[in-house]
């Protein structure tokens, strides 16, 4: 454990150092580092973080969801982007900042706790297959790209909680949804995993000859209560910049920064021209969706069938294949992504060099994205292109590979060694969070 701590503290140290590349005085009035725009692309040292000082009104630390969206979709200063916890993270990140160079330091010292939390919960359940998340080069590149960690961090609690002895399947059942909960209002995607989780705590009362409706019905009532408590301050206190964040997200379009298969694959295929764009806009947003909902459903109805084979449903792998119809699916695929699928490769037995083709991939994405971006102000573009596509294209076939295994799969280990209390003996991990060999 020790190990895994100390090797994620230094890959969050030098992840920091990285992006603080991009910062640096002289500053402008603004508090803008010149440098930022000379280099961000160039060097790989971009991150929304430092981009974001500007336009949301961070840079004068306005509450978040004050402001709104204007008619052309752009966000008035005082509203982000983002799910409302996240938006409050970034504001406290804010204050007492004067400039970029700052704002990435006070976010990166709110964000790194939650990246060690993470490890330290991996590494207890996963063994020393935490070190994929502690000590590889997606932490490097994107523990501060954007404020992914803490949403993270939500999802393995509640995969931990699910795995402890403390208290009754229900009320980690309970506990386990409030925390998806808060997921949600950090990045919206765990609240995919509380149907899955509900349907876990449905089933594992069969061998008694029932369902535990009520169960199930609990867990999803503690995230939808969880969601709607923490979302109604800011929607009572101002309703349309409270929603302009959700109408943002709404009309992003899987434009030339969005990595996803829609635009490398669907746009060259509709041609260009003004007709073709519209019309090539206007079919992601009905087939993307579409696809993605029958999708998610797919993995839910085969996470059954399993049950129905097994005695267990799998509710980590049903997540985890639900996640990666998302991140293949979904019109935007933001390379940072890659942070939320790690702790289920750390988790489920999926082969090592399966595992590996993915990080290649990612690395071809991650870095070759910005060279690309660069490569374009500069007509120098072609190799950098090649290698963008070339990690949409292998993440997309592993996504859709991850998808079916971690169906199948069981854990990579027995969730804790039996010598540790109170999480559960190697005979009762794989029950007690939904999967079986």
């Amino acid at each position: 454990m020790v190990t895994i701590i100390t090797a994620c503290l230094l890959v969050l140290v030098l992840a920091y150092l990285d992006k603080a590349r991009c910062t640096g005085p002289p500053f402008a009035v603004d508090g803008r580092s010149p440098i930022f725009d000379r280099i961000k692309d160039r060097d790989v040292c971009y991150s929304d973080i430092q981009y974001l000082w500007l336009g949301r009104g961070i840079d004068q630390h306005l509450p978040p969801y004050t402001g709104g969206i204007t008619t052309d979709g752009l966000l008035v200063p005082g509203t982000v982007e983002y799910p409302v916890l996240t938006g409050v993270l970034m504001w406290l990140g804010g204050l007492g900042a004067h400039t970029d160079a700052a704002f990435l330091l006070h976010s990166a010292l709110l964000l790194a706790p939650f990246g060690l939390l993470t490890a330290w919960l991996l590494g207890r359940l996963g063994g020393r297959a935490a070190l994929l998340w502690a000590a590889t080069p997606p932490l490097l590149l994107y523990a501060f790209h954007n404020w992914e960690l803490p949403v993270v961090a939500t999802t393995v609690a509640a995969i931990a909680v699910m795995a402890s002895q403390r208290w009754s399947l229900r009320t980690r059942g309970v506990l386990a949804a409030v925390l998806l909960g808060i997921g949600f209002c950090l990045k919206l995607y765990p609240g995919l995993f509380v149907l899955p989780l509900a349907l876990y705590v449905l089933t594992a009362g069969r061998e008694r000859g029932r369902l535990d409706v009520r169960g199930a019905a609990t867990v999803i009532a503690a995230a939808a209560g969880t969601i709607v408590a923490i979302n109604a301050p800011f929607a009572l206190a101002d309703y349309d910049g409270w929603r302009a964040s959700f109408t943002f997200q709404m009309r992003r379009q899987a434009d030339m920064s969005s990595n996803s298969i829609w635009y490398w694959g669907l746009r060259p295929l509709m041609g260009g021209g003004r007709f073709g764009t519209e019309a090539y806009h206007h079919l992601v947003g009905i087939v993307s969706p579409a696809l993605l909902l029958a999708a998610l459903a797919l993995a839910l109805w085969l996470g059954w069938k399993r049950f129905e084979r097994e005695g267990v449903y799998p509710w980590i792998g049903v997540s985890a294949a639900m996640l990666c119809a998302f991140m293949l699916l979904h019109k935007v695929h933001s390379p940072q992504y890659t942070l939320w699928l790690l702790p289920f490769l750390v988790l489920l037995r999926v082969p090592w060099s399966l595992v590996g083709g993915y990080l290649a991939a990612d690395l071809a994405l991650g870095i070759g994205v910005f060279r690309w971006f660069d490569g374009l102000t500069r007509s120098d573009a072609t190799t950098a292109e090649f290698f963008v596509k070339l990690g949409v294209w292998s993440q997309a076939v592993l996504l859709v590979v991850f998808f079916a295994l971690f169906l199948r799969v069981p854990l990579r280990r027995n969730a804790i060694d039996a010598t540790t209390t109170p999480w559960p003996s190697p005979s009762d991990a794989q029950l007690l969070v939904g999967n079986t060999r």
